[in-house]
């Protein structure tokens, strides 16, 4: 099986920078560079149509969105997806969770309370409650089962690769004791902790409001070639 991400620091590229490394398989990384408008350039547009990371290339097989290369890797592997009926639509359940839910509603927290030089309060008080409503369903399973489908699952480097970064979002997880246990959990397992470098570490590290500030100033441009695309 030769592998090939092409991939940048988001939440999205660390899915399946993490699931490769869970599932211990060697692959090779070819960094994009989305300030640059890599994304956009015919021949990444020839792997990734929608123009977004990650894309992942097996044996000359193209795959883009993250969901459908960590469902391509699990069903591949027989890793990290339980083999019965009921099992694996457990794991795609949550896995859609976060496709649906998380990530875009995180995405637009992100644009409205992070990036839009003009701030308006209506839109943001409606992403950020949003997230905090689906953290709290995250929370109400996790009570029940100590990952979200059963056995920890590429729903939960799914999840968790969103999750990690609430704070950017302006959402706190203070009340949701069962969404920081499994968020820690997480944490602490040595092939996430990898994934979460390639092709390198997110630029936020800090959390002082003023440096967040300064390094979403920095990324506004990107954010403004966006719009002109769309």
């Amino acid at each position: 099986m030769t592998l090939t991400l092409y991939t940048a620091a988001t939440p999205n590229g660390y899915k399946v920078s993490v699931a490769l490394e869970e599932m211990a398989l060697a692959y090779d990384v070819v960094k994009i560079d989305l300030t640059a408008g890599e994304q956009k350039l015919p021949k990444f547009l020839a792997l990734s149509p929608n123009g977004r990371v990650p894309a992942l290339v097996d044996d000359g097989f193209p795959i883009f969105e993250s969901g459908a290369i960590l469902l391509h890797l699990a069903e591949k592997t027989g890793l990290f997806m339980p083999s019965d009926p009921h099992g694996r639509s457990r794991v795609v359940q949550w896995l859609m969770f976060q496709m649906g839910g998380i990530g875009p509603m995180m995405g637009q927290a992100n644009v409205f309370y992070r990036y839009f030089p003009e701030k308006i309060p209506a839109a943001i008080a409606r992403f950020q409650g949003e997230v905090r409503r689906l953290f709290a369903v995250l929370d109400g399973q996790l009570a029940r089962h100590e990952y979200l489908a059963g056995d920890y699952s590429i729903a939960d480097m799914a999840n968790w690769c969103w999750v990690r970064t609430a704070k950017w979002s302006g959402v706190e997880t203070d009340g949701l004791p069962n969404l920081q246990r499994w968020k820690a959990a997480i944490a602490e397992r040595p092939a996430v902790q990898r994934g979460i470098t390639v092709p390198e570490p997110a630029k936020v590290k800090s959390e002082d409001e003023e440096d967040l500030r300064k390094i979403a100033e920095r990324a506004r441009p990107f954010l403004e070639m966006g719009r002109r695309e769309a």
